[in-house]
């Protein structure tokens, strides 16, 4: 009997050994878990902006409007019957 408990005392004692200081030990674990973490956030925040561009890309695909403010704010394009004012600061 004291054998067999010896055994299992020994048995006990390897698997901690792996668990606390063999490869893939609990610290690669939790550095890994920290490392995902950190991955769902970036991803969180390129997923937004992804969101965000293809909300853009409807709107100037489906309206005149969102197409002439970004056409009058990017290329500074003036209508025909309008007169174009320069504010120096």
């Amino acid at each position: 009997m004291r054998i067999i408990w010896g055994l299992l005392i020994c048995a006990f004692m390897g698997l901690q050994y792996k668990l606390w200081l063999g490869d893939g030990n609990f610290r690669d674990w939790m550095s890994l878990v920290k490392k995902n973490k950190q991955q769902q956030q970036v991803n969180d925040n390129l997923r937004a902006r992804n969101n965000a561009l293809i909300a853009d890309i409807n709107e100037l695909k489906s309206g005149d409007q969102a197409l002439e403010e970004k056409a009058r704010y990017d290329l500074g394009m003036v209508k025909a019957d309008e007169t174009f004012y320069r504010l120096a600061e």
